[in-house]
């Protein structure tokens, strides 16, 4: 039944059971009261199924027979028919058939029995739709993170990026300007987000380095997963990194991207602010709790999805840098450019090819650890690279190029030693006697 039919069933139900007129039915449904009273007959004799149409399921009388269909498409598959590329298009065999074999057939009637018998495929085929995705029910259940590169201080101060945290379900905001996108800017707002409302479920990001990265082939043989700096942090946290595919699949936290270049550039301008920290101080102050009191919502579901936030001290040593780095026969430890002498506590064996883990914070403090205890160690003078002289400015004076030593002119490396008296002085060539 089509969707009119089942309306005018639910409202000639209401009229059997009494809680409608027949002459309201008919104001309803936009009909006739005569019409209404048939239809209400029909009703009460043959229920829901006689407001049926009676040509229902029922082949049109405009339709081409049976015998036309059978001929047209016998001819199409032995004559017009093949391989993607040979065979002929609805169009193209329609007006074949017509000339060639005296079929008149609409190209369109041809393409519909066409595509019923697999004759043809729609060969240009439409990119999927994409479908907004509903929010998530409960807080914390997913934050997107993005950050936005923008003039965010308009010529006053440098460009930056700002870090930007939206819970999904709500649209909960929680930023920080920065020069990068870097670990640490991610860090930083991770943690700020983690302090105020908890550790998230889930954070949906977008295909970067900061955050995932491609398998190694060594990774991809043993089954290891993949993880950033970024990514191992949230996986000590218990929380899952989802990657976009498109920018339009995290929508929300790119609208709200939107919403800050517009508004929170000209309060900056306002308040004359521009550098980051200023700006941080801001955001923190007044910014965010003005937008998120103007527009975020009330979740679907009131469950807080968020765990419980690990203290300071263990969110240092959650939030690290953490590198794997092998053993000298000399305890020493080369971490980029720097060296480090180790100083364990026994020495009586060596480390046999062992490795220490280097951790290195935001503010630059190290800490190696050895099979898992802390070991002190101190910094010794690495390689230096060899100075290069830089290129002079220009229109400065040039650069005084080193010359190289020419002997003088009664130099004795200059003279050519004849016999025996090359050893003696005054080392002068003296000219040979004619024959």
């Amino acid at each position: 039944m089509s969707s009119k039919e089942l309306q005018r069933v639910e409202v000639l139900s209401r009229v059997k059971s009494k809680a409608l007129k027949l002459v309201d039915a008919a104001e309803i449904m936009q009909l006739s009261y005569r019409q209404t009273k048939r239809l209400w007959q029909r009703y009460q004799r043959q229920g829901a199924a006689g407001l049926k149409h009676g040509n229902a399921g029922q082949p049109s009388n405009r339709a081409k027979p049976q015998r036309l269909r059978r001929k047209a498409l016998k001819l199409v598959r032995e004559k017009y028919g093949g391989e993607v590329g040979e065979r002929f298009g609805p169009t193209l065999a329609a007006e074949h058939l017509a000339s060639e074999d005296g079929v008149q057939i609409a190209a369109e009637t041809l393409r519909r029995w066409m595509l019923a018998e697999g004759l043809w495929s729609r060969q240009r085929r439409r990119k999927p739709n994409r479908q907004r995705r509903e929010r998530k029910a409960h807080l914390g259940e997913l934050v997107q993170l993005d950050g936005s590169f923008h003039a965010w201080f308009e010529g006053r101060g440098p460009r930056g990026c700002l870090m930007n945290l939206v819970d999904d379900a709500t649209g909960t905001t929680l930023c920080r300007l920065g020069a990068q996108e870097t670990i640490w800017t991610a860090v930083g707002v991770l943690d700020a987000w983690i302090e105020k409302y908890g550790v998230p479920c889930a954070l949906y990001t977008d295909w970067k380095n900061v955050y995932v990265r491609e398998p190694t082939e060594a990774e991809r043989l043993s089954g290891k997963a993949a993880l950033t700096q970024f990514g191992r942090m949230c996986a000590k946290l218990g929380i899952r990194i989802i990657a976009a595919s498109s920018p339009q699949a995290k929508g929300r936290v790119e609208r709200n991207h939107g919403t800050h270049q517009d508004r929170l550039v000209k309060k900056l301008r306002r308040l004359g602010i521009n550098n980051y920290a200023d700006a941080n101080q801001y955001l923190k102050r007044e910014y965010l709790p003005e937008h998120n009191r103007r527009f975020a919502q009330e979740p679907a579901a009131p469950e807080d999805y968020h765990r419980k936030a690990p203290g300071r001290r263990e969110r240092r040593q959650i939030f690290r840098l953490e590198q794997e780095r092998q053993i000298s026969n000399d305890w020493v430890v080369r971490y980029e450019t720097r060296y480090l002498q180790l100083r364990p506590r026994h020495r009586r064996y060596g480390p046999t090819k062992a490795k220490a883990l280097v951790c290195e914070w935001e503010d630059g403090s190290l800490e190696v650890r050895y099979r898992g205890d802390k070991i002190h160690f101190r910094e010794l003078p690495g390689l230096k690279p060899k100075a290069i002289p830089e290129k002079p400015a220009a229109g400065g004076p040039p650069m005084r190029r080193s010359r190289k030593w020419k002997p003088a002119p009664n130099h004795p490396w200059r003279h050519q030693p004849i016999g025996s008296a090359a050893l003696q002085p005054p080392f002068e060539v003296r000219p040979s006697a004619s024959p």
